[in-house]
């Protein structure tokens, strides 16, 4: 069995929905820590509920990108990371980690990548107009939702969906998809 690091810096949705799915024997991992630049979000209040060791940091308290993220991989390397669940992290992810888990660090995008990059992907593609909407799960590299696409999934937009509408779909998607390809990866 892998140990996984659950990085989360909102709400923790996706971070609830991988731990569900380890306590329903659907993905076959560890988590073994949340770490989150959040001190007072609910990912943090989740690991707390579920008996799971959380590392919680400002990136205030450090000189740099380098510093923290070194402190992180000490985190992960006392805990036998095998790979980095990103769950709405909102940081990118720096050398340190990405030198230490090449091809181990995970993310899922709110949007059918390579369109719709970066924070905003629902409300950007809402915007624009698309009528195809969609998750993409994929490796990440050095760039901004760049990396090597693992799966995408996708529906197509009713014509009276409001952009709340089209939200609750993705985090559906999200919530049913992201367990199972990270199962399938860690296999």
């Amino acid at each position: 069995m892998k140990n996984i690091a659950v990085f989360a810096s909102g709400f923790g949705s996706n971070f609830q929905a991988i731990i569900d799915a380890v306590d329903a024997h659907t993905l076959d991992a560890n988590i073994a820590l949340l770490v989150s630049d959040k001190p007072n979000c609910k990912a943090v209040e989740r690991a707390n509920t579920h008996g799971i060791d959380a590392f919680v940091f400002s990136s205030k308290d450090y000189e740099n990108k380098e510093a923290y993220e070194t402190a992180i991989l000490q985190e992960l390397q006392l805990r036998n990371v095998d790979y980095i669940i990103l769950a709405g992290y909102m940081r990118f992810i720096g050398k340190v980690l990405l030198q230490h888990y090449p091809n181990k660090i995970i993310n899922l995008h709110p949007a059918l990548l390579p369109s719709f990059a970066g924070a905003h992907g629902i409300e950007d593609a809402y915007r624009y107009g698309v009528k195809v909407f969609g998750i993409t799960i994929h490796f990440v590299d050095e760039g901004m939702d760049t990396g090597p696409i693992i799966d995408q999934f996708a529906f197509h937009a009713e014509e009276q969906d409001s952009l709340e509408n089209i939200e609750t779909k993705i985090h559906q998607l999200e919530h049913q998809h992201y367990p199972e390809v990270i199962h399938r990866v860690l296999q």
